[in-house]
C-alpha cells in the first residue's frame, strides 16, 4: 500500500481508504468489524466515518472494531449532520462541534480523533466561530488535525485565510464528491487545493457504482444498487453521453489487462494532490479490489488518451 501526505501537514495516509457510511445500516457489528479488520491487514490506515452514519452507529461498530488496533488507524470524522432533535440539532456552531466531538469519541472509544472534518458548509454560523472551536479542539488534545467535506473552492479558500489571520489551526484536507463522471471540483476547488497544498479526499470514486460496469445502457438499474431507489440521480447518470464514456474506458482498461474500478481509483490517485480515495466495502472481497487498485500507476500517455475519452474536461 502506497502512503501519501494529507495536505501540508506530516500525517501520512494510505491511498485507498475506507468509507464507512453502511456501517449501522446495511452493515451488522459482526460484518463491521470484518471489513475494518481486513482493511488493517491490507494496509489501509485511513477509516472515514461521521457522527450521522448508521444513526452514530457506524462510530460505535468502528470503535469496537479497533480496539486493541487503535494506532494502526488513522481515524476521521464529521461534524455538521442532527443526530438528534432541536434547533441546535446541527450544523457547526462552537455549540454542536463541543457537543458532538464528546459523543463521537465516546462511541469511538477513543481519546482523540486524528482528522475531525466539518461534514457541509454552514451557512448559519461564521466560519470564524467554527474554526476557533475546532482549534481549541486540537490544543486539548482530542482533535490531531481538522479538514472539511463538501465545501466549495471559495468557501475553502475563506476557512484558509480565517485560520492565517488569526492564528488558529487550518483545514489540511476537503472531502469532495469526485470521480472520473463528476469533474466539477475541477473548475475551481482543486486548483486552490493544489495551490494552498490542500489534501483531497475524494469520495464516491465509482461514480455510484457506474464505473464498475453494473448498470447497462437500456436496462433498469439492479436491485439492491445505489441507483435503484433513486430515479433522479438514475436519470442524471444513466443517460447515452455517460455510457458512451464507459463503455471507451472499458475498452481502454482492458486493453492494459485492468478493471474499470482500478482505472477510476488510479486515474483520481495519478493526481499529487489526491491523498486517499475514500471509499466504502460491504465485503472483504470488495475492499481486496479497492486495495490492489491503487498498484496501476498510469502514465502520461495513459491520461492523456483517457482526457480524450472523458471529452477533456469537467
Amino acid at each position: 500500500m502506497e502512503y501519501r501526505r494529507l495536505g501540508s501537514s506530516g500525517l501520512k495516509v494510505s491511498a485507498v481508504g475506507l468509507g464507512t457510511n453502511n456501517f449501522g445500516g446495511r452493515m451488522d457489528p459482526p460484518a463491521s468489524a470484518r471489513v475494518v479488520h481486513q482493511a488493517i491487514d491490507l494496509g489501509i490506515n485511513c477509516v472515514d466515518t461521521a457522527n450521522s452514519y448508521g444513526s452514530g452507529l457506524s462510530e460505535e461498530y468502528i470503535g469496537r472494531a479497533i480496539k486493541g488496533k487503535r494506532h494502526d488507524v488513522i481515524l476521521a470524522t464529521k461534524v455538521y449532520s442532527p443526530v438528534s432533535d432541536g434547533p441546535n440539532s446541527r450544523g457547526a456552531s462552537r455549540l454542536s462541534v463541543m457537543r458532538e466531538v464528546e459523543d463521537s469519541l465516546r462511541r469511538l472509544d477513543t481519546d482523540f480523533i486524528d482528522l475531525y472534518q466539518v461534514h457541509f458548509h454552514d451557512v448559519d454560523t461564521p466560519i470564524e466561530e467554527t474554526l476557533r472551536a475546532m482549534d481549541d479542539l486540537v490544543h486539548q488534545g482530542k482533535v490531531r488535525y481538522i479538514g472539511c467535506s463538501n465545501f466549495d473552492g471559495w468557501q475553502v479558500c475563506e476557512a484558509i485565510w480565517t485560520s492565517r489571520s488569526l492564528h488558529l489551526e487550518p483545514f489540511v484536507s476537503v472531502q469532495p464528491h469526485y470521480s472520473m463522471l463528476v469533474r466539477d471540483v475541477e473548475r475551481e476547488l482543486i486548483p486552490f487545493c493544489k495551490a494552498y497544498n490542500i489534501g483531497v479526499l475524494p469520495y464516491f470514486p465509482l461514480a455510484s457504482g457506474f464505473l464498475t460496469g453494473k448498470y447497462r445502457r437500456g436496462e433498469a438499474p439492479p436491485q439492491g444498487t445505489r441507483l435503484a431507489g433513486n430515479e433522479r440521480a438514475a436519470e442524471r447518470t444513466l443517460t447515452d453521453a455517460n455510457f458512451d464514456v464507459l463503455e471507451g474506458l472499458e475498452e481502454f482498461a482492458a486493453e492494459r489487462g485492468h478493471s474499470m474500478l482500478e482505472l477510476a481509483f488510479s486515474w483520481l490517485l495519478a493526481n499529487p494532490v489526491v491523498s486517499s480515495v475514500i471509499a466504502g466495502a460491504t465485503k472483504t472481497e470488495q475492499l481486496d479490489a479497492n486495495a490492489k487498485a491503487a498498484d496501476w500507476h498510469l502514465t502520461a500517455e495513459d491520461l492523456a488518451e483517457v482526457d480524450r475519452i472523458l471529452g477533456n474536461g469537467a
